[in-house]
């Protein structure tokens, strides 16, 4: 049986945190509705210290900025988005329109429309996330979008400038220097000077997840993207040194960033203790992984990999490692993740920045019910039907009975035109 050597914060006094965050974006995206851009500016200074002539930079200052990115980075950044875009299009290509002849006279078929307008949110602050941008704008002009804007937040009163070249690159058709829920609640909700979009997607903070949560239904998102979560599942193969290193180095996204370890090894698990205490004291980010480490950090030792798969569906973790004699088993049989790392020959910055596969992924448990963000997600699969006077007529006369089974007057009644219609003189 499962037992935890090592457990966080429990689940009640994240709930009360999460309350809180709850409200203070309901008051701020109500302010936005109400007040449009003063509001969004108000919220800028105070938050960002940023109040520009205009939050939307223009094609002379992307020019401008980009011309002082180093020539390395461009092209760091062209070799992200070069396997970020073959992926996506590969993805994209396996999506087909269908069209079927299920009935003599009888056509059905579905088509896959982009969205037509998404807003991207490139996290900032203390963490420039350049490679949202290729996650987010990059994909979704994959998948056909046709206006895609992104957002991201000044850094101490500086435009980022490898996140806008990053975003320029991508194919962005707007980009603004704008953060956290007012960001998010200009898109969606639309001001003055930005116009509403159809979808939101991206990773963000605490704040900035909330506020994707409450605009849902007024404009879609990708999905529910939470604090970064990382789970190692290792046997005695393994080592404490990859294990402590692949969850420190993720727990330094923000001090509420689970990371788990799942071991058959009670040794592996000890030695991975100290392992992280040690790198505690050289990790330049330690002040925000030692938190996020005391407060989220998980040990669940297991008796074999049979039991490890169990207790690894039940966390259904965003960034799953499987540091085992045999990956595969995992890979074929693990169904709760976001994005499974196999094998130590990769890692979780792979995904997070240059592989190809897309870092906006499940948390919270959504790996039971969704996977990440891809061209998919910017895909709206839509149903059409053709019939025949021939199909409808026969058709019509089973649709009738079923209508009125259901007491369905009026529909059994379009059922019975077509068949007195299109019915045999």
């Amino acid at each position: 049986m499962a037992r935890y050597l090592k457990q966080g914060k429990a689940k009640d006094e994240i709930a009360q945190n999460d309350a809180q965050v709850a409200e203070t974006v309901r008051q701020t995206i109500l302010k936005i509705e109400q007040e449009g851009d003063a509001a969004v500016r108000e919220l800028s200074a105070k938050f960002d210290k940023w109040s520009p002539e205009q939050f939307r930079l223009t094609e002379e200052q992307i020019a401008e900025i980009i011309s002082g990115v180093p020539e390395q980075t461009i092209d760091d950044i062209k070799f992200a988005q070069s396997n970020v875009r073959r992926f996506a299009e590969e993805q994209r290509k396996s999506m087909l329109d269908i069209e079927v002849e299920t009935l003599p006279g009888v056509i059905l078929g579905h088509k896959n429309i982009p969205v037509e307008s998404v807003g991207c949110y490139i996290p900032g602050g203390r963490y420039p996330m350049v490679a949202s941008a290729h996650m987010s704008v990059l994909t979704a002009k994959v998948a056909g979008v046709k206006r895609v804007i992104a957002c991201t937040p000044p850094i101490n009163g500086e435009i980022p400038a490898a996140t806008v070249a990053a975003m320029h690159m991508a194919g962005a058709d707007e980009i603004y220097i704008l953060g956290g829920i007012q960001a998010m609640a200009a898109m969606a909700v639309g001001t003055e000077t930005i116009k509403p979009v159809d979808m939101l997607v991206g990773p963000g903070n605490a704040f900035v997840a909330e506020a994707k949560r409450q605009l849902y239904g007024r404009v879609g998102i990708d999905l529910f993207a939470g604090p970064t979560e990382t789970l190692v599942v290792a046997d005695e193969t393994a080592d404490a040194e990859m294990i402590a290193t692949d969850i420190l180095g993720q727990g330094e996204h923000g001090p509420t960033s689970p990371g788990a370890l799942i071991t058959t090894s009670e040794k592996l698990a000890e030695e991975t203790i100290k392992e992280i205490e040690r790198q505690l004291t050289v990790l330049p980010t330690a002040d925000v992984a030692s938190v996020s480490w005391r407060d989220y950090g998980q040990i669940i030792l297991v008796e074999d990999e049979q039991e490890a798969l169990v207790e690894a569906n039940r966390l259904a973790f965003e960034h799953v490692e499987i540091l085992t004699k045999d990956p595969d088993f995992f890979l074929n049989n693990m169904t709760n993740y976001g994005c499974l790392f196999l094998g130590p020959e990769t890692n979780v910055a792979y995904g997070d920045k240059v592989i190809g596969t897309n870092h906006t992924l499940p948390t919270k448990g959504a790996a039971r019910y969704t996977g990440g963000l891809w061209v998919g997600k910017f895909l709206k699969t839509v149903t059409y039907q053709k019939v025949s006077e021939e199909a409808s007529a026969y058709i019509g006369e089973y649709a009738a009975r079923l209508c009125q089974l259901e007491n369905f007057a009026g529909h059994a009644e379009q059922a019975l035109l077509r068949v007195r219609r299109y019915g045999k003189k």
